[in-house]
């Protein structure tokens, strides 16, 4: 009996042994790193809904990993296997299985980043879209072109502008554009919240204007400073029935006819369209770029002054004027002045020759 015993403490003692070493064996082979993808690096997408058998014969598949065994193992040892995250993952070196699963179950997918400037058109985020790889321009034109995601902020919108938060965004890498579109929709009703809603309702002003007026602060400076000022002149010109007289304006005008060429000459002031605010009364009829937050904060917050009146100081600042006569004073300094000693310096410079154009430089006051 005695003898029994033993024999038997004896194989349980061998089973454990071997069973230790097996769970050894197979807690180094989780740890292991492995790299069985040609190439430098590989993809793979785990769609929404996906099961851990469907995952990890992806994986396996795309040689992420040795074998299904021991992926299995990792996600058992874990504990993370229902914790596994849809989206596109990159592996680009050797890596473990239980590092795999913590990868997925972080959902640590691999994005893309892309930045839209503050102040772009729907046109000019197109070319940004295109050129980050993510599809021709003409695709995010078209997504771009059906006002039907703001009806509920701005019923008059035909398309988007105005309403593409610019901002740097991280997407996934096959991105169509109508999910850029959608996702730069919704990071522009979070910039433009409830706060901002309600003082422009009590401002009595519709979204459609707010983002109008916040198109050309936007467009007419970038300094954090001046943005309250800006607003304070158009709201003062609007209160007293004056037009805007807002060069970009001219420029978006132009811009939609397919006739702008980079420079507003003096019959550029005349051009025919809605938008030219030399032309017609008021606010343009929506917004002429992006907005970003500051610029849509100082619409709803314009600085308390009386200015009338902005000129450029040639140096991405401006000065401020509340009657024509400083007005015309300050465009006398900072323009006519400013190009003509532009015009004469380059006359000097190639030898006193004075042929050539002004390149559209203003020679008349502009009364913004």
């Amino acid at each position: 009996m005695r003898k029994l015993l033993l024999v038997l403490i004896a194989i349980v003692v061998i089973v454990a042994l071997a069973g230790g070493l097996l769970v050894y064996q197979l807690r180094a082979r989780m740890q292991e790193p492995y790299k069985g993808f040609a190439g430098n690096e590989v993809f793979v997408d785990i769609p929404q809904g996906a099961g851990s058998p469907e995952i990890r014969g992806r994986l396996v598949h795309a040689g992420v990993v040795a074998d299904d065994f021991v992926l299995r193992a990792a996600m058992w040892w874990s504990g993370r296997s229902r914790a596994l995250q849809a989206g596109e993952y990159r592996f680009d070196q050797p890596i473990s299985p239980l590092a795999v699963v913590d990868k997925i179950a972080s959902g640590d997918v691999y994005t893309q980043r892309i930045t839209f400037p503050e102040g772009l058109t729907i046109a000019e985020m197109a070319k940004v879209f295109e050129s980050r790889g993510f599809g021709p321009a003409r695709a995010f034109i078209k997504a771009a072109s059906d006002g039907a995601l703001v009806k509920d902020l701005d019923a008059k919108a035909r398309d988007l502008e105005g309403y593409l938060f610019p901002e740097t965004y991280s997407l996934p890498r096959r991105a169509d554009a109508s999910r850029v579109v959608a996702i730069m929709v919704d990071r522009f009703r979070a910039s433009y919240d409830d706060t901002l809603r309600a003082r422009a309702e009590a401002q009595q002003l519709t979204t459609r204007q707010v983002v109008t007026l916040a198109s050309l602060i936007e467009k007419e400076t970038a300094r954090a400073e001046e943005r309250p000022l800006v607003a304070a002149v158009y709201r003062n010109r609007i209160k007293q029935g004056m037009g805007m007289q807002a060069d970009p304006t001219v420029v978006y005008a132009l811009m939609k006819a397919g006739k702008y060429d980079g420079n507003i000459r003096r019959e550029d002031l005349n051009f025919d369209s809605p938008y030219n605010t030399y032309r017609y009364p008021g606010l343009p009829p929506g917004p002429i770029a992006a907005p970003g937050h500051a610029s849509l904060e100082a619409a709803l917050s314009p600085a308390d002054v009386p200015y009338l009146y902005f000129v450029s100081r040639n140096d991405g600042s401006h000065v401020f004027a509340t009657t024509l006569q400083e007005h015309n004073a300050n465009v006398y300094q900072f323009q006519v002045l400013y190009f003509r000693a532009q015009r004469a310096a380059r006359a000097s410079g190639a030898g006193g020759r004075t042929g050539g154009g002004s390149n559209g430089s203003p020679e008349t006051p502009r009364r913004r």
